[in-house]
């Protein structure tokens, strides 16, 4: 979607908001969306069926956005590790047309705000391959994190299975994969909003990211290799026997 009138803003072409049983007719339509999109970034995500979204829906526990008009744009939901112990903001996918527009850092901050409200004890997290959306979580406040901090829950990375990179995740233990852990630690938040000030340490994304992209690169060169590599011993013990 191409917006020429600079005066136009993403608040006045959409409607971002808790979704309800109004929108379970969308459910179907949004699945599809996940399973293009990850296909197209040669990636994978939790495969979800619409009955999972509409029950998301009804728990009052996932983010629509639409435009001024009715038109889906784009839509998120949250789930809930270890009894309220971890949350994470899943799912997120924006409608083709409407990409670039801003409208997936909306989102990703009404389901930020919801995460917030509904468990606010709760670590939140998330895993992603994608900068835009590494962006988007540093600016909510998220850090990067190790696997380690991450929930111990295999419900959690049973979520991973779809990924097509699923088999770096298992052979490393869970210690390494393609993508990047992020968190938000409430209690750290706190701490560093009473400090009243930003931290040395604190991690700055638009410094550090061509930084990430170069370390991005050569990590998935080197677990690629790695797996190369062992489907080779594997052909090879395969011929030997």
């Amino acid at each position: 979607m191409t917006m020429n009138n600079s005066a136009i803003t993403s608040e006045d072409l959409y409607i971002v908001q808790v979704a309800n049983e109004s929108h379970h007719y969308l459910a179907e339509t949004i699945c599809n969306e996940m399973a293009e999109s990850a296909k197209a970034r040669g990636t994978g995500i939790a495969k979800r069926s619409p009955d999972y979204l509409i029950e998301k829906m009804n728990e009052g526990k996932a983010i629509v956005a639409l435009t001024n008009t009715g038109e889906w744009v784009g839509f998120c939901y949250i789930e809930t590790w270890e009894h309220g112990k971890f949350v994470a903001n899943s799912g997120l996918i924006v409608h083709p047309e409407h990409r670039k527009s801003g409208i997936a850092t909306r989102i990703k901050q009404k389901a930020f705000e919801l995460s917030r409200k509904k468990y606010p004890d709760a670590k939140i997290i998330g895993l992603t391959t994608s900068l835009a959306v590494m962006k988007i979580n540093s600016d909510l406040g998220y850090e990067p994190t190790t696997f380690s901090e991450l929930p111990a829950d295999d419900a959690f990375w049973k979520g991973c299975s779809s990924c097509v990179n699923y088999d770096v995740l298992t052979r490393t233990n869970r210690k390494h994969c393609l993508c990047t852990g992020m968190l938000f630690d409430p209690v750290e938040a706190k701490k560093k909003e009473e400090a009243g000030n930003k931290k040395e340490d604190e991690w700055d994304f638009l410094t550090e990211s061509p930084l990430y992209e170069r370390w991005m690169r050569f990590k998935q060169r080197i677990l690629l290799r790695r797996e190369e590599r062992r489907k080779k011993k594997l052909e090879e013990a395969e011929l030997m026997a």
